[in-house]
Formats: structure tokens, sequence, C-alpha cells
């Protein structure tokens, strides 16, 4: 007998094996993550996967767009779009080096900076609020598992 699952409108479905799935409780909850992040931004122009990006290039200034991309698995041509919105709106700055005309190194602009210092502790909140009810060793525990699945090549399929 499988576990019922419960809607937030009260519905109680049968998902069979579904929440034995790993992909499926991970998009469940993803979207649970996202809706809380923009609950806590709804009055600010902030997404989360922008400010990720913004995160990283503050910690890593100068960082080349292809590393970010890769590093954070976006696609390239979503990247350059992301890129070129943000040095529209100011807060990112491209520098082409002489020596490698090919690649483009990122850094924030001082509007970037200020962007970043206010967003901040919003940021670090949600992702606080993402472990309501957990306790702090279960919180561990499933970064580690997640860490473990996400940061490691995947396996070659037979």
């Amino acid at each position: 007998m499988n576990a019922p699952f419960t809607t937030l409108d009260d519905d109680t479905l049968d998902l069979g094996d579904l929440p034995r799935s790993l992909g499926f409780m991970l998009r469940l909850a993803q979207i649970s993550s996202f809706a809380h992040f923009f609950r806590e931004f709804a009055d600010c122009d902030v997404k989360p996967g922008e400010f990720t990006v913004i995160w990283v290039i503050g910690l890593n200034p100068g960082v080349k767009q292809g590393a970010l991309a890769r590093t954070l698995h976006i696609k390239p041509a979503h990247m350059t779009k992301l890129v070129q919105r943000m040095v529209r709106d100011g807060l990112v700055r491209r520098e082409i080096p002489s020596e490698d005309r090919r690649s483009v190194r990122l850094s924030l602009t001082p509007a970037g900076e200020a962007h970043l210092k206010r967003y901040r502790g919003n940021f670090l909140a949600v992702h606080s609020a993402e472990r309501i009810g957990l306790t702090e060793s279960e919180s561990r525990q499933l970064l580690a598992l997640l860490n473990k699945l996400t940061l490691q090549e995947a396996p070659e399929c037979p």
C-alpha cells in the first residue's frame, strides 16, 4: 500500500511509487524552495538564478563566463543572455582579455556589489528557512548527500 499524498487544497492522491523517486521528490523540494524564495523577494526584482550568478561572480572576480556557466549548469546561450541583461542593468562588467579574445571575464560593478550586499541577508534567510522541519543533523546529512549526488561526475551509462 502506498502512502497517500495530501496536496495544498486537501485532496488526497495516491502517487504510487513516485514518493520513492529521487527526481520527483527533488522537483517538489525545488518548487517549495522557489515558492519560499519568491515570497521573500516579492517586492524586489530578484530572481534565484540571477542572484546566484551575481553571488558567484562576487566571490570570483574575473571569472570566465564559460567556467561560470559550466559550474552552475547553465546553457551557454542562456548564460550569454543573462550576462547581457546584467550588463545592461549595470550589475556586471564584461572584459575580453587581450591574450584570449575568445574568452569573457566577468566582475561585479559597484552597483552589482551594492545589489549583492543589499540582498545577501534575505538570500541566506531563504536558505535557512528551507530547512524548516529538519534538525541541524538532518540538514547537514541532506546537504552532504545532495553534494555527493550533484557535484560528482555522472556515471557512464552502459
